[in-house]
Parts: C-alpha cells; structure tokens; sequence
C-alpha cells in the first residue's frame, strides 16, 4: 500500500508539471524571466503563441496545484510562478537547460569546443542582483572562444544586460583549484545549474 501510495504521488508530480504542451511553455515562460515579473494572460497567449482558452485553463489549473498565483491590478488578472512550489529549483534547472543562456550552450555544444564542465548560478537565473565580482557563467575545456562569446552576446541582447562569465582550460581550473584560489572556489561553490559535467566531479577532493 505504501509503495501505491507513493507511486501515485509521483504521478501527481508528474501530472502537475507536463499534462499538455501549452503547460510546458507557459511553464519556460515563467521561469526563464525575473523571478517576480507578472503576466497578463493575452501577454501570455503572445509569447506562447497559443490559444487564449488554452491558456487560461492551463492557468487555472496551474493555480490549483500551487504552481502560479494571480493578483488584481487596475481590473486586470496578473499571473506570476510561485517561488514556493514544491519544486521550483528542480523547474529552474530543466529550463534552464533548454531556454536561454543554457539552452543555447547546449544546442551549440559541438562548435564550442571539448567542454569539461558548464554551469550557471542559480542567482543569474532566478534574475538576482548581483556585484561586480560575481560570475554568472563558468565554462571548463578546450573552448572556441569566438563561438562562446557570440552566444554570450545574443543572451546579452536578449536580456539587455551584462553577463559575467569566466573561462579557462582544464590544466587551470585544476590549478586554481589545488591552490585553493578564492576566485574559483567561490564560483564552484555558489548555488549553481551544472549544464554539461558532474557536479561531484567538479568538487571531488575538494575540502571546503
């Protein structure tokens, strides 16, 4: 009974999360831009490029399961993703991977080169402020650096705004690393989305 019971509870999570494509995209829409931004449901059906009613039931039931809430401003609904969820970080990270900064790495993967490791703070993708010495984007390997830059450039367009990003070859980073350098271990130990490599890996003989 125990096991029924908890198998029926991942298929609750389950049913929450991917029930229908326009879920899916409502879902990277929320969560690929500031963590607090409202939406207005025909801002959404735009962006989406879905049907209006489609869009409101995925809204509603959205609500229901605690995933989204509304507010009333100037007689208009506003919707925004509910930091609280459940399993927002889990949500952060499957974006992130497929929209986006991440995303694009990830398509673009074989132009840049032999990428060891690639991650992303959580800070940049929950669209966080941040300070100066910050880093929002690591990468690892043997990198055609043109090509890495360019798609650093469209995001920074895209979001009209600086990223801070850093990256080196792998006889570095281990450098860095053996010498317990305050740049790196800074980086590697910030809450962070691994987009290519193990994250224990990474850490692995490392004391903090």
């Amino acid at each position: 009974m125990a096991k029924l019971s908890a198998r029926k509870g991942g298929f609750k999570m389950l049913e929450e999360l991917f029930v229908s494509r326009v879920r899916v995209k409502i879902l990277q829409l929320f969560l690929s831009s500031p963590v607090d931004a409202l939406f207005h449901v025909r801002e959404i059906v735009r962006r989406v490029s879905e049907e209006i009613n489609a869009v409101r039931r995925e809204l509603a039931r959205m609500e229901k399961f605690g995933m989204a809430s509304s507010e009333w401003r100037a007689n208009r609904r506003l919707y925004r993703f509910r930091k609280d969820y459940t399993y927002y970080r889990e949500l952060v990270g499957l974006v992130s991977k497929s929209t986006g900064l991440g995303g694009a790495i990830i398509r673009n993967k074989g132009k840049l080169g032999r990428i060891k490791y690639a991650m992303i703070a959580t800070r940049y993708l929950k669209n966080e402020s941040s300070h100066t010495e910050d880093v929002d984007l690591l990468v690892v390997g043997q990198i055609v650096s043109p090509e890495l830059q360019a798609i650093i450039a469209d995001e920074q367009a895209r979001r009209e705004g600086e990223i801070n990003y850093s990256f080196m070859d792998e006889a570095e980073f281990s450098f860095r690393v053996k010498r317990r350098d305050p740049f790196i271990l800074r980086v590697i130990t910030q809450p962070k989305v691994m987009l290519m490599g193990d994250e224990e890996d990474l850490l692995s003989g490392l004391v903090i």
